[in-house]
């Protein structure tokens, strides 16, 4: 039987999810959260806890926030599972080692950086979470929303990694010093390699030091080949956000 948690976020809302997640299996989990009119709704996400043969570290789980690309918009779950991590939970070894969380946005709609925020939040208070270890990562709408979440907060992930996505370049001074590896195929023709060259740029001109991996032979699906190159999870597990 699944219980109702009540947190409280600093700006006083009381927002209600649904918990009962089972250590190595990815659940279906929904959360109230305001949108940025102030308008409740639900967020529906996969929730996936490390199996539990997987020894906890003191400062509890690296938490991994997954955004998915337009095409798994809707109210059909399921559908987030196509892509990326969700897909992935209990076939990629690494991913026993997270907290992994794969929200859904509504059919029509764009990430709300402030909607994932609040889950992030709530996560971080109902999970074992360390909190200098959480990292995001997201495809083509989901790498837009990635670079967007970075640009709106960035003191919160300890690591970044956009997918064929892009974002708005003067805001890239605000997050420099977050470690970040982009992706992007050579051949896409839906959202062009320009669109992740230009961040890459601009934080490097800001004195950032971002990883940019380029598939030369990669059209818009550069996730798969992101997803699957050795070391990504390794590194992400390696990231810690400096305490301030």
């Amino acid at each position: 039987m699944k219980t109702l948690i009540f947190a409280c976020f600093a700006a006083g809302s009381v927002i209600h999810a649904e918990t009962g997640p089972e250590a190595g299996k990815q659940v279906a989990q929904a959360l109230e959260v305001k949108d940025e009119k102030g308008s409740k709704e639900k967020l529906r996400y996969w929730l996936a806890l490390p199996p539990a043969e997987e020894k906890k570290p003191e400062a509890g789980w690296p938490l991994m926030i997954f955004l998915h690309g337009a095409g798994e918009r809707g109210d059909n779950l399921d559908q987030v599972k196509q892509h990326g991590p969700p897909k992935l939970v209990g076939k990629e070894k690494a991913l026993n080692s997270f907290i992994v969380a794969s929200p859904q946005c509504p059919t029509g709609r764009w990430w709300d950086v402030k909607e994932i925020k609040q889950l992030v939040d709530h996560l971080s208070e109902s999970q074992p979470v360390d909190r200098s270890r959480i990292v995001m990562t997201g495809l083509s709408m989901g790498g837009f929303g990635t670079w967007g979440f970075l640009a709106e907060y960035p003191d919160v992930l300890a690591a970044a990694v956009p997918i064929c996505g892009g974002g708005k370049p003067e805001t890239a001074v605000r997050f420099k010093d977050v470690p970040l590896h982009c992706y992007h195929g050579a051949k896409d023709n839906v959202v062009p390699q320009s669109k992740s060259d230009d961040m890459i740029e601009a934080l490097k001109k800001a004195g950032g030091k971002p990883q940019y991996t380029i598939f030369p032979e990669a059209g818009h699906d550069s996730w798969t080949d992101a997803y699957a190159t050795g070391g990504l999870y390794k590194w992400l597990l390696e990231q810690r956000r400096a305490a301030k």
